[in-house]
């Protein structure tokens, strides 16, 4: 292949590409979508930007092992054993705001009435933690940061290992046939039977599953689902395509044929199917880490699961910020790739363009 048509090819893929993004520009929910993405893929590196030019200190703002030492005089209450009274409608009421219960004070010389010199955790937002500090007096904001920066690894991770494999798997299906269709067709069947998070399940009780390691299993979970079958369908579209009878006549080997021809031209299906693969894999890393099944040292699932076995998930909206930003971040993003891919779908599917 000469520097010609190489620049042929270049300036072809650049005017695909423009095309492509003038279309996806057409459509509302798609621009939604990529600018919730955005948000969060902004507050994934704006965390290590704060480390590393010295604005946040590591001591204070690290979301694993970092602490809120500043401390409040609090006034020092007895919680009655029954409610409703004059002060407290519920037992959540007590302590108020700027109140300690006495329970929790163990110093013998301290009393009811008198002030008492504690940290508060966790801690409302203030100008310091605008997201306000766990029970552990850990930066929620800092949190917040540190599970976009998992949720993009784990949903990038293995909707790239899932799209290769069903891409590869549905291409070779369609293209070889005979026993090799039958076989990866019946093994996508199974796959598909399979009841998918009991699996996970199963597997996080003989395994420690790390987020690469649940990364590559719903990868390879997805790569061999009914993506594999709709990719085939695919792929047997193109076969049958004038340009490919061409390679073949001129002497194309089917190797060629299939990874020239057949593969690039299922390439825009399977990066729809990599975009809503990253909405899975969101909401599964949540369900997991709130279950207690995934070694992780921070995501928004496991902000939830701390803020349950904390006891403040029922507490209704009294700590909000333990639950709402971790149940929002896990919805907007999970929602904002879903719409991105619905913008790609009215990119590479005309029908809906012209409704």
């Amino acid at each position: 292949m000469d520097s010609n048509e190489k620049n042929i090819r270049k300036e072809i893929r650049r005017q695909a590409i423009a095309k492509n993004w003038i279309l996806f520009k057409q459509s509302k929910l798609g621009i939604i979508g990529l600018g919730i993405v955005v948000f969060f893929a902004f507050l994934a590196i704006l965390q290590p930007i704060l480390f590393l030019t010295g604005v946040w200190s590591p001591a204070v703002y690290d979301p694993v092992v970092g602490y809120e030492s500043e401390r409040y005089d609090l006034l020092v209450v007895e919680c009655p054993r029954e409610y409703p009274t004059a002060k407290y409608e519920t037992p959540y009421d007590c302590p108020a705001e700027g109140e300690v219960n006495k329970v929790l004070v163990f110093d013998p010389s301290v009393s009811v009435g008198d002030y008492y010199e504690t940290s508060i955790q966790p801690a409302p937002p203030s100008s310091k933690h605008i997201l306000g500090t766990d029970s552990l007096g850990r930066d929620i904001f800092s949190q917040l940061m540190e599970g976009s920066q998992v949720a993009f690894l784990l949903g990038l991770l293995s909707a790239t290992v899932g799209v290769a494999l069903s891409t590869i798997l549905g291409s070779i299906a369609a293209f070889f046939g005979g026993r090799v269709d039958a076989y990866l067709m019946r093994q996508s069947d199974l796959i598909l039977m399979l009841p998918f998070l009991p699996l996970l399940f199963i597997i996080s009780a003989f395994v420690e599953l790390k987020v690469w390691h649940l990364a590559v299993v719903l990868g390879i979970l997805g790569g061999l689902g009914g993506s594999v079958i709709t990719i085939k369908s695919a792929a047997l579209q193109v076969k049958v395509k004038p340009f490919v009878d061409s390679a073949r006549i001129t002497g194309g080997s089917r190797m060629r044929i299939l990874f020239s021809h057949i593969l690039p031209n299922v390439a825009p299906l399977a990066l729809l199917f990599m975009v809503f693969s990253v909405t899975g894999a969101i909401a599964s890393e949540s369900v997991l880490s709130f279950l207690g099944l995934l070694n992780i040292d921070m995501s928004w699932g496991l902000m939830i699961y701390l803020s349950q076995t904390d006891g403040y998930i029922f507490s209704g909206l009294r700590y909000w910020w333990l639950i709402l930003p971790a149940g929002l971040s896990v919805t907007f993003l999970a929602g904002g790739f879903y719409l991105v891919g619905r913008g790609l779908d009215e990119v590479f599917n005309p029908r809906l363009r012209d409704r």
